[in-house]
């Protein structure tokens, strides 16, 4: 049987293309953080690369706390990573990107290693804001505890001009 090749297909093959950053992050701390990899994990904080930003600005720390991985934030903290680690463009700490994702233990960690409670980010915003914008009231009250003037905390407006129960 004889097949020919249709030269008019309308088939078009699809290359897969990673940016330079996304492989500079898939080979960095912050992947191991993102991902749980203990192993890679604990290599990149021999080398001395816990407080290393990633392109977006972004360190370990903060990327442990929103995917809430307990253990990996206990690593990077104990390895000397900044607890009130700021983002680069939006300023944000993670406590406020544990609070928003609803990650208490971590919150509670991230506090007792000596996390701001009054920081805002770009936009006004402390993690009591986070908290009560996805209605996490254990985080919302772990928040307020934890601060030695809760009425401050609570009288905090953002840039929108609202308190944290008012979102």
């Amino acid at each position: 049987m004889d097949h020919q090749h249709d030269t008019d297909c309308k088939c078009k093959s699809t290359v897969a293309v990673q940016s330079l950053d996304e492989m500079d992050f898939e080979r960095g701390i912050w992947s191991a953080a993102l991902y749980n990899d203990l192993k890679k994990l604990d290599k990149y904080i021999a080398e001395g690369h816990t407080n290393n930003f990633d392109t977006t600005g972004y360190t370990a720390i903060h990327y442990a706390a929103r995917s809430g991985h307990l253990t990996v934030c206990h690593k990077l903290l104990n390895a000397g990573a900044f607890v009130n680690s700021c983002t680069r463009s939006g300023n944000v700490t993670p406590l406020q990107r544990a609070a928003l994702m609803g990650h208490e233990q971590i919150v509670q960690l991230l506090l007792e290693k000596g996390a701001d409670v009054f920081h805002q980010d770009i936009d006004g915003n402390t993690a009591l804001h986070k908290a009560y914008e996805k209605n996490h009231k254990n985080i919302i009250n772990l928040l307020l505890d934890s601060s030695c003037d809760s009425t401050r905390l609570e009288g905090i407006c953002n840039k929108k001009g609202l308190k944290a129960k008012d979102l």
